[in-house]
């Protein structure tokens, strides 16, 4: 008989540090990330974002891999694999990068994280970029090594986050910038902690250096955390979409170029350095793109849960483009997705039919992120 914390893919697919803690702190079902386990329900989903967006969650994403690159070249071979300008990258400092291949498609949409001159780690959402990169180095003439660390992170995220790291690691934890690390140490547990996460509220990453202590931190996060209202939880598809923030696979994936998404910002053509893609890239601005993501609002009942499937968007007659992340929002009271549209129906208020799972429904293109444009709760 099969146990209700036996979650049976086999041995292939690997258990994170955080994974008996997450479930005996109340985890009801996993996906596969990574190749790993991540925990993708806790209960409620709705109370999950109410928890999210009004006290703190601790979310097991030890799914979010480390590609280590160090060596005398790291600097130079990691600038090869993106078209954002890092040149200005401050040891200590984060950047959110696209990494492209040769024809400008996306591979990923990982945090870079610079640990000293010579050594970063790439934050990876879901693809293997580790056999990538290892695959890059091979001819490229450059001394660097490639490698994957035992490294787990943790994201701490929502309004109290901050109240909840100043317990845990004194007031000095207070001055760390957004989009900022440091290297700390809690109880003998070795650390980096940065101002980043998947929330697009206040939050933080904790990135265990030692996969041996993971159930004492999970322990030790949930015990300063709870005079704050924190609670087990899970990267909430609500919230992340309220943002407007990507999800690889659904909204971006290999035939996605960065000018699709209006990420011009994460690309310098002008810059000196050879990136993979740059000639690519170069001639797809020059054409200009034939699909741009846009937000929707679809007029119909309350969708009971995100989209599993990409759903068909028509206009005229004819399919123009495809819904690819879609959720209620409680706080909107709306309908919101994230699309792909044919450049010529991108445009603010027009007005298309999205096939849903329960039949077609009226949508209007908005603008998007639906909640905190500026993203101002998160940098503040």
């Amino acid at each position: 008989m099969t146990q209700a914390d036996d979650f049976g893919f086999g041995t292939q697919i690997r258990k994170s540090p955080y994974f008996d803690a997450t479930v005996r702190w109340g985890a009801k079902g996993f996906s596969v990330y990574n190749h790993m386990y991540i925990p993708r329900d806790f209960g409620n989903p709705e109370q999950n974002f109410w928890n999210l967006v009004n006290d703190a969650i601790l979310c097991d994403v030890a799914v979010e891999r480390q590609v280590e690159i160090t060596g005398p070249d790291a600097a130079r071979f990691v600038q090869m694999l993106t078209p954002r300008d890092l040149t200005k990258m401050a040891v200590g400092q984060c950047k959110y990068i696209l990494i492209t291949n040769a024809d400008g498609g996306i591979l990923n949409d990982p945090i870079l994280l610079r640990l000293a001159e010579n050594h970063f780690w790439i934050s990876l959402a879901d693809s293997d970029i580790l056999l990538w990169a290892q695959g890059v180095a091979v001819h490229s003439g450059m001394d660097v090594t490639i490698g994957e660390p035992d490294v787990s992170p943790l994201q701490l995220q929502g309004p109290k986050s901050g109240e909840i790291m100043r317990a845990l690691f004194g007031d000095d934890i207070m001055d760390l910038k957004y989009y900022w690390l440091r290297e700390v140490n809690l109880d003998g547990m070795p650390l980096i902690v940065s101002r980043t996460g998947w929330s697009s509220e206040l939050g933080y990453e904790i990135y265990l250096r030692d996969g041996s202590m993971g159930d004492a931190l999970w322990e030790r996060i949930m015990a300063a955390g709870l005079p704050f209202g924190l609670k087990p939880g899970h990267t909430s598809s609500i919230r992340r979409i309220e943002g407007g923030m990507l999800s690889y696979h659904a909204d971006a994936d290999i035939h996605t170029n960065p000018f699709e998404l209006g990420f011009d910002r994460l690309v310098n053509l002008d810059m000196e350095a050879e990136f993979i893609g740059k000639a690519a890239l170069r001639r797809i601005k020059a054409e200009g793109v034939a699909r741009q993501q846009v937000g929707l609002i679809i007029d119909c009942d309350p969708f009971s849960g995100p989209n599993t499937t990409f759903w068909a968007i028509n206009k005229g007659g004819e399919t123009i483009g495809k819904v690819t992340s879609a959720v209620y929002s409680p706080r909107l009271e709306r309908n919101i997705a994230l699309a792909m549209v044919a450049v010529e129906h991108a445009t603010l208020g027009t007005e298309v039919e999205v096939v849903t799972k329960s039949g077609p429904a009226r949508a209007t293109v908005v603008e998007r992120p639906f909640y905190d444009p500026k993203k101002q709760i998160a940098a503040a």
